[in-house]
């Protein structure tokens, strides 16, 4: 058995392999912080946000969403100039953006879970891709959801971002047949 390939070009991306990507996420806080995270992603690869994580977990409280969504003109400036994230205004202000839509679907919803796990019938996606070129970019599924985030106000939510955020909270395990995680996922 072989892991993704993917998995294998860091230490930090095997261990976010072996650990947490394809696991179901149903924590809110943990879904902001993955969907925070993905968008910052967004024309860059993943080690490289994988290696600020730690940096965004502290400039960005934790993840916790009631205190971004007060981030004030003075917060912004701090977090533009701050080195262990990735300094863009636009990614900075979506996150402020994204706490505020994100409180409202909790607040319509009951929790943020309850809406984005709605995208697959609450269900994870089992699929049995055999190699890494058949694994999607986006589906019928995140072309959904991306539509549903934009209305809603979100922001750096394309269906890409969707897909790869679906992945990331295991809403879909994109675990190739041959890795010992897709087995692994299939029954968490």
């Amino acid at each position: 058995m072989n892991k993704c390939p993917w998995a294998l070009s860091t230490p930090a991306e095997e261990h976010y392999h072996d650990t947490e990507w394809g696991v179901p996420v149903h924590d809110d806080r943990l879904l902001f912080e993955f969907l925070i995270l993905e968008g910052a992603q967004a024309g860059l690869s993943w080690v490289t946000v994988l290696n600020k994580r730690a940096g965004y977990q502290q400039a960005f409280d934790q993840f916790d969403v009631q205190k971004i969504t007060q981030y004030n003109e003075q917060k912004q400036q701090e977090l533009l100039s701050n080195p262990e994230i990735f300094r863009n205004k636009l990614k900075i202000k979506s996150a402020i953006t994204n706490a505020q839509a994100f409180i409202k679907i909790q607040q319509e919803h009951g929790s943020f879970d309850r809406y984005i796990w709605s995208f697959v019938n609450g269900q994870t996606i089992n699929n049995a891709w055999q190699s890494m070129e058949q694994v999607p970019a986006i589906t019928d599924e995140s072309d959904l959801m991306s539509r549903s985030l934009k209305k809603q106000g979100f922001k750096f939510v394309g269906s890409t971002i969707c897909y790869a955020y679906m992945q990331a909270t295991g809403m879909v395990n994109d675990h190739l047949i041959s890795c010992p995680r897709h087995a692994e996922v299939s029954v968490a």
